[in-house]
């Protein structure tokens, strides 16, 4: 099991009845058992698998239900159905339940015994159509869930439910993710702005402001032992030129003040809580911050890309969607390795069939994406209240496939577009210091970039290398938001239609609601 999800569980519910008498329950029973013991056996589940029972009735279906809703360790729960469990017996049950939900059709033999079934074995085993009557009574209901296909020792079954799992412990930990923003949206900026309220309701997250004020109290309560040794990590563990380490040099000093602003952030976060936070360059406290010592003399962005790359929720400019998703992106990758980022689309370049999109942002690139140990450099920004030497790690991404997310707030509904895409090497940036990643969208940059533009997408997105569109077909289900998918199998025509379909949807649904 994943030690980031050592607190969570996931519960397994037999569906059964009482016709085939007390026998069959107990026999339905040690294979619930067995099935379980070998699921968390397998290596594969990075949440731990507890049996909670078989329900035989309505009153155990709300119990159990019940139970699960009200127990914090308890992520989502699994059903199967082993013999035929008359589905209007679940209505209560799934009623109760608001976690996630994934139905699990198959059964405890692999292969029909040919020579030996007979009518007692007919009744004990039928999931075939127990699980189709349970499927129904979830479709009438409109219960958002998961339904998984295949044998239960399969490798390919429980990686699916492994997916599953990560998106549920990811759904879990926004439950009470708080994003701080220091400071606000860039000034009418559009995309990264959003309903507030409606997040919360949606997608569990809260959002506070912090005024800089009080983010000075923590500045200034910074030991000057921990800044030292903040400065000699940064020396060990990132390449650098020796000159930075000469005290009486400027780049020297704006390392030491890039550790003051990283421990700064780090005791907000700690103190209130927080799972991610914002920034924006144009408010890092007093701007005469050289004379009054009251603010970041530097835009933070060092400590940005450390934090990202610990699990802390980030998103520039005030943009709060992306902190939350990218918490949620790491958070379901942990154990997984090849990295995230948070990435903003800077520039074009066209090469016909290879033609691509350079993804950097001023500073904030997670260094979980880099090709080879990050550099760190000091150098000139010129954007922002600060435009001085600045701090930053300095990388360029791996080559490979990846997909990059982002949520948007359209006005009555959040959406979700997932872009799968390819990340290629890109020549060397001798005059732009800082990280970066170059890739071509798919189905290619036409339609990927085009599509992208359609559907409203951000500039700012959370990339992956290890999550694939089933973890975000998992996470639009359970949020219950809408999702557009750009791949290789992507047109234009179909895109646009697909988006007049899905507002017809959503505006039906609203009205119904």
């Amino acid at each position: 099991m994943i030690d980031a999800y050592k607190n969570f569980e996931v519960w397994f519910v037999t569906g059964a009845q009482l016709l085939y008498g007390g026998d069959a329950v107990v026999q339905v029973d040690g294979h619930s058992t067995k099935m379980v013991d070998g699921m968390n056996a397998s290596g594969i589940l990075p949440v731990k698998v507890v049996y909670k029972g078989t329900a035989n009735s309505s009153a155990e279906v709300l119990d159990v239900m019940t139970r699960a809703e009200a127990d914090p360790k308890c992520i989502g729960v699994i059903t199967w159905m082993h013999t035929f469990s008359p589905a209007k017996m679940w209505i209560h049950g799934m009623q109760k339940l608001r976690k996630p939900l994934l139905h699990l059709h198959t059964q405890f033999n692999e292969e029909i015994p040919w020579d030996t079934m007979d009518m007692d074995f007919m009744n004990l085993n039928q999931s075939a159509h127990g699980d189709r009557e349970f499927g129904h009574i979830l479709s009438r209901m409109r219960k958002n869930h998961k339904t998984v296909v295949g044998y239960w020792k399969d490798e390919n079954t429980l990686r699916h439910i492994a997916v599953w799992q990560r998106v549920a412990a990811a759904w879990a930990d926004a439950q009470d993710m708080l994003i701080i923003r220091f400071g606000d949206q860039m000034n009418n900026v559009a995309v990264t702005d959003g309903d507030k309220v409606e997040a919360e309701i949606r997608l569990g997250y809260h959002v506070d402001y912090m005024p800089f004020s009080d983010v000075m109290e923590y500045f200034k309560a910074v030991k000057e032992k921990d800044v030292d040794a903040l400065v000699s990590e940064y020396f060990s563990m990132y390449d650098h030129d020796s000159s930075l380490e000469d005290k009486s040099t400027e780049g020297y000093k704006r390392v030491r003040n890039s550790a003051k602003a990283e421990l700064t952030l780090r005791a907000v976060l700690k103190a209130k809580g927080a799972k991610g936070f914002t920034t924006n360059f144009d408010d890092l406290g007093d701007v005469n911050v050289e004379e009054s010592g009251l603010g970041f003399d530097q835009i933070p962005g060092l400590a940005s890309q450390r934090l990202m790359a610990e699990g802390y929720g980030f998103g520039a400019e005030g943009d709060w969607k992306s902190a939350a998703l990218y918490r949620t992106v790491w958070f379901m990758g942990q154990g997984l390795g090849k990295g995230c980022s948070f990435l903003e689309d800077y520039t074009l370049n066209f090469a016909g069939e290879r033609s691509a999109i350079l993804q950097a942002h001023m500073l904030e690139v997670c260094p979980l994406i880099a090709a080879k140990k990050p550099r760190l450099e000091v150098h000139h920004l010129g954007i922002g209240v600060r435009k001085v030497q600045t701090a930053r790690l300095v990388f360029t991404s791996k080559p490979g496939d990846g997909i990059t997310a982002t949520v948007v707030d359209m006005g009555g509904r959040f959406r979700l577009i997932v872009n799968d895409v390819e990340c290629i090497e890109p020549k060397p940036l001798p005059k732009l210091p800082v990280a970066s990643a170059l890739w071509i969208p798919k189905p290619n940059f036409e339609i990927g970039a085009g599509a992208w533009i359609l559907a409203g997408g951000t500039h700012h997105s959370c990339f992956s290398y290890d999550l694939t569109p089933e973890y975000w077909e998992d996470y639009a289900e359970i949020a219950d938001i809408e999702m557009l998918h750009i791949n290789k199998d992507t047109t234009i025509s179909g895109f646009k239609k697909e988006m007049r379909m899905n507002e017809v949807y959503y505006l039906l649904n609203k009205a119904l609601k």
